[in-house]
Parts: structure tokens; sequence; C-alpha cells
């Protein structure tokens, strides 16, 4: 790629298939591959979410659920989030062809230490500025969950709740089913102490 030129999906087509990157602001951005813990918590909640708001198990479906999707908010704008989420009248046949060009209506990122400030902030402000209506920021090492809801008036967030271990919770795009937030982080080490 020319210096100065802002990256398109076309840039990240010519990195081939086996790549971690984004596009924000017309620069390519490289993440390391995630870890154990970062890789369980993001299939957990793909599980969690998606069996009730997916496939319809237990909840009340109406959704696409999915992980690793590259999601096109504008040309110079292209994100991979570890959980995203459609609403099915707004994304009524997704493709296979290509990043998704609809907005999501819920994304989820995985906090890694390695990816902390990307996903608290310039992730947070790009969501913003896109209008995506909720985030979530779930960080297995802390155990905790953020759950934000954009105010539409004025592209910030409000907290919709902060969540960690015990918790269980009806959480706003999902408060049709109790969400044992526990269930998002690996099990506890065991106390060295006797």
């Amino acid at each position: 790629m020319q210096a100065g030129k802002l990256a398109t999906y076309e840039d990240l087509l010519a990195m081939g298939d086996e790549r971690r990157v984004e596009i924000i602001a017309g620069a390519v951005i490289t993440s390391p591959p995630p870890l154990f813990r970062h890789g369980r918590a993001q299939n957990v909640v793909g599980s969690v979410i998606g069996d009730p708001y997916d496939h319809g198990r237990g909840g009340p479906g109406g959704w696409w659920i999915v992980s690793e999707v590259e999601v096109r908010l504008s040309t110079h704008d292209i994100v991979r989030p570890d959980v995203t989420g459609w609403r099915r009248e707004r994304l009524a046949h997704p493709s296979d062809s290509g990043p998704v060009d609809t907005v999501p209506d819920w994304i989820c990122e995985v906090i890694s230490r390695s990816n902390a400030a990307h996903d608290r902030v310039r992730k947070r402000n790009l969501y913003a500025r896109y209008a995506v209506p909720y985030y979530w920021l779930l960080d297995p090492l802390e155990r905790t969950l953020e759950a934000l809801r954009l105010e539409a008036d004025s592209n910030t967030w409000a907290e919709v709740g902060s969540y960690g271990d015990g918790s269980i919770a009806r959480i706003a795009p999902f408060e049709d089913i109790e969400i044992d937030v526990s269930r998002f982080f690996p099990p506890a080490a065991p106390d060295a102490s006797p």
C-alpha cells in the first residue's frame, strides 16, 4: 500500500485470508491472535446470546449473531468485532461475499491486555459515530461486562449496567432472557492457599 493512501477493503483482500486486521480512519490496524481466555469468552457470548436470539432456543429469535465477521461501516472503516448482532428485519439476507455493509444493532468486544485501549477508546468512539445502538465490553481477565446504549440525540454512550461474577441480569438489547454473566468467564483458578 502506498504511503499516505487511505486503506480500503481491497487492501484487506490483498493481505490474504489469514489476516487479523481492521481499517479505522483509513489506517490498517493489526491485532495479535486471541489467547485462550479471549477465544473462549467470544465463543460463550456467541452461544449464550445466539441460542435464544439467533436460533430461537429458549428465546425470541429474530437476530443474526456471528463472530469475527467483517463489517464495513464506511469505505475507510472496516472492523471485525468479536461478536456482532443484527436484527433480521434490518439484515434480512446476509451475503457470504465480502463484508456486511449494514451497521450492527449490537457489538460485543472481548478485552485483551493487548487491545484494551483499541476497544475502550478507538472502537467505542467509532461505533458511536456510526450509531451502533448497543456496545458491550467483556473483560475476561477482570471478569466484568460493561453494557452501553447509544444516546441517539448526542451520539454518546449511556451505561446500561456493569456486571461481574455472580451477576444474573436482563441486559439490553437481550432483556428477554436472564444472563448468568459468570458463564462468560473461565472457571476461577483454585485457591492456592491451605
